[in-house]
């Protein structure tokens, strides 16, 4: 059969200077370039936008109204498209009911198998299911969890009833609540609550309320006594909110905690589904067991009517242990996940499907792996074109580059000066070329000799949260430290949650979005805006507000937001150009003062490159140097922060953040979105942060960085349960000869 193509003609989006471009089908095409340059323009705001909008084109008016809207992309021919689905790294929500178990489809096997082969019997798959009404545990309508008494601030065991061991509100020694749980049992005021019997604090703390005859002014009285948790429970925390006054809602939330329900101890299912069993398991322990496990609990059943079923689950369990994620359990929430747990758990609902010629679209699915597990990510991007699917990716890692039948070097460097294609064909081929790419491929830094002495230490003492088994470690200050491991090993919890927890000042740097508004930009962001307004109303003699288009210097049409949508009853929402403004945002008259020749709409157009030469203004440099100094050279001031990528976000967070002194700077896996010839860049912009007097600690897999640090923690041996301990604390260069730590082994390839 004779090769088919993506046509692209002229394609012009963003900074893409017509581009022209055949893509072959049923094959696996990367696409590489530095940030900026305009792969995702190619991918993504041509070939999937356009594939998305002709295939909205197939449902009635009606049915598109609640569709995302895509204009068509400007080029002059996009031909041969086939449907496509789009992985990206986009988070998974889906709030406390959506699990790793619904989102993969694995659950509802899994309900079934027990309606059919648990013992007792108790009903149809939607019994098993904690979204369901009839399913789910009474008490925490399925969410597993319940507001309770946050015993460590409650009670201090060390102390006794007379030295005030109970801490809560309304039991002070010798106030009212206090002396009537004295007086109704018969305690030992002066005994640590630690030295208490299991029977006396099960008295103390949750008696239920009865009745007790006291002595009061001479007269026997009856009043009702109950356990000093059981009273407070009733009293604050089983009561509406809303009740409460705001000073006693204060007093008390401090004694409030999250935690497991106390009817299905977090399995968010009813006493029935619980006690249903398949080989002594129920449901909810199932789901609660680390995949690689449950493979083999699944494998035990035995029973003839289970085939089918045991077949299902083992087949789609074992997709999660290839794409290195055995470590997950069914049950875990998926807003809990990684970026790039996102994306893989994505990439395993789409391998259990059945489509084929297809066209996959990839964002940079090498995100939060480690180098061990790139082949496996790899195996699956073949799979995926061996079932006849066409796969496109945009990366950065040499080694999925390396896998590719087509490779498409975007470039030659970024926004304005990028946008054209530098190299088209064979991996080999690109080895040769002269391109950014080709160059950087070839060449990996060498492992630093001399390391910086720390300064002091940051302690993490007995560190147990989710799968860290008891972990001491200290973080040296005043150096760069880098935190490695396969995923899932526990970097993460150890730096982003205990760390973080103890030193709540640190200066986090992560890729979560920086604004949702169209109306934030750059310079906004930045603050460099404020200075800019200010610069055109002393040129001009006028007030700085005009130079907003949030404020009095909004054209009135398009009220500063530069398109107008407009509603048309029974067709899309159309999004046209402003035709008063121009698409400019600003008022007619505003347009007119000028700045060293430019009006304020010219200066929101420039790049940070172009920014950087126009203005001479100390604040707005030092900013605009920041930016640029971070790789973002291309972006433009007045760009949306709506449309930029993760690792964009995570370096604008970066450079607003570059000047200060004598901080604890986290930065969760910085490369993300780099170009192999950026991480450079971003290297000397970590070690101007140390040799400033800063602690810099950041989670990574890329190798170069590794090989730049002052000290390595490595986590593992591998994820999960598994994971969890630090195996190789000390430098890139004794790290070579830790035989026994995956990364070291990757390290001195």
């Amino acid at each position: 059969m004779s090769q088919e193509y993506i046509e692209i003609r002229g394609a012009r989006e963003n900074n893409l200077k017509d581009v022209s471009l055949r893509i072959p089908k049923r094959k696996i095409t990367i696409f590489t370039g530095v940030s900026g340059s305009g792969k995702s323009s190619i991918v993504f705001d041509t070939i999937a936008a356009e594939s998305q909008r002709l295939l909205n084109e197939n449902f009635s008016m009606f049915v598109r109204n609640f569709l995302p809207r895509f204009p068509q992309p400007d080029a002059d021919a996009i031909e041969n498209l086939s449907m496509a689905v789009i992985v990206d790294q986009k988070r998974l929500g889906g709030g406390a009911h959506s699990t790793v178990g619904t989102i993969t489809d694995i659950a509802p096997i899994l309900r079934l198998l027990f309606s059919r082969v648990g013992q007792p019997y108790v009903g149809q798959p939607h019994m098993f299911s904690f979204n369901d009404p009839q399913g789910m545990c009474p008490e925490c309508n399925g969410i597993g969890r319940s507001r309770c008494v946050d015993m460590s601030k409650a009670l201090d065991m060390s102390r006794s009833l007379h030295e005030g061991a109970i801490m809560l509100p309304d039991f002070a020694v010798n106030s009212f609540d206090w002396t009537m749980i004295v007086q109704s049992g018969s305690y030992d005021l002066d005994k640590k609550l630690s030295d208490f019997s299991d029977e006396e604090l099960e008295q103390l703390l949750y008696a239920k309320a009865r009745k007790v005859e006291t002595q009061f002014g001479g007269k026997t009285v009856n009043i009702t006594v109950e356990g000093c948790i059981e009273k407070f429970t009733n009293k604050y925390i089983k009561r509406d909110v809303k009740t409460m006054s705001e000073r006693t809602q204060k007093r008390v939330e401090p004694f409030i905690t999250d935690g497991p329900c106390l009817l299905c101890r977090g399995a968010r299912l009813s006493q029935a589904a619980l006690s249903c069993k398949i080989n002594g398991n129920n449901i909810a322990e199932l789901s609660s067991m680390e995949v690689g496990r449950l493979i083999e609990v699944i494998k035990e059943i035995k029973d003839p009517i289970a085939a089918p079923m045991v077949k299902a689950l083992t087949e789609r369990l074992q997709r999660l242990v290839d794409i290195g994620l055995e470590y997950l359990s069914l049950d875990r929430e998926t807003d809990t996940l990684s970026g790039g747990e996102s994306q893989r758990v994505k990439m395993v609902k789409h391998l259990s499907g059945s489509l084929v010629d297809v066209v996959y679209i990839f964002d940079e699915p090498s995100v939060g792996l480690h180098p061990r597990d790139v082949h496996r990510l790899n195996e699956l991007l073949q799979k995926l074109r061996d079932k006849g699917n066409t796969v496109i990716v945009v990366e950065h890692d040499p080694d999925v580059i390396e896998v590719a039948d087509h490779i498409v070097d975007v470039g030659p460097f970024a926004g304005s000066r990028g946008g054209t294609i530098v190299y088209e064909g064979s991996f080999s081929g690109l080895l040769q070329s002269d391109t950014l790419t080709g160059k950087h491929m070839k060449h990996s830094m060498p492992i630093k000799d001399h390391f910086r002495p720390a300064k002091g230490k940051l302690s993490i003492v007995d560190a147990n949260l989710h799968n860290l088994n008891n972990v001491s470690v200290d973080i040296p200050t005043g150096v760069l430290t880098v935190v490695t491991g396969v995923a899932g090993s526990g970097k993460s919890t150890l730096i982003n949650e205990v760390f973080l927890q103890k030193h709540p000042d640190a200066i986090v740097i992560d890729q979560s979005a920086v604004g949702t508004s169209t109306r934030s930009n750059p310079a906004t962001y930045t603050g460099i805006m404020d200075d800019v307004r200010k610069a055109f109303a002393s040129a001009n003699k006028v007030s700085p507000g005009l130079f907003s288009f949030n404020s009095k210097g909004a054209c009135e049409n398009c009220q500063g937001l530069g398109v107008v949508y407009t509603d048309v009853a029974f067709l899309d929402n159309v999004k046209t150009t402003c035709e008063v403004c121009g698409g400019k945002r600003f008022k007619e008259e505003v347009l007119a003062y000028k700045l060293g020749g430019k009006s304020i709409a010219d200066v929101l157009e420039m790049t940070v490159e172009q920014a950087l030469s126009f203005f001479d203004l100390k604040e707005v440099v030092r900013k605009l140097q920041a930016m640029s100094d971070v790789g973002l050279d291309y972006l433009k001031l007045g760009q949306p922060l709506s449309t930029l990528s993760g690792g964009e976000c995570q370096r604008i967070k970066l450079a607003s953040e570059l000047h200060k002194k004598g901080s604890i700077y986290v930065m969760d896996e910085p490369t993300t979105g780099l170009h192999m010839s950026d991480i450079t860049h971003l290297l000397a912009i970590m070690n101007r942060l140390v040799d400033a007097g800063n602690t810099v600690i950041v989670i990574e897999h890329n190798l170069d960085v590794i090989r730049n640090a002052d000290w390595i923690i490595d986590m593992g041996p591998e994820g999960g349960s598994n994971g969890g301990n630090v195996i190789f604390e000390g430098t890139p260069k004794q790290l070579l000869s830790a035989k026994h730590s995956l990364t070291s082994k990757y390290l001195s390839r």
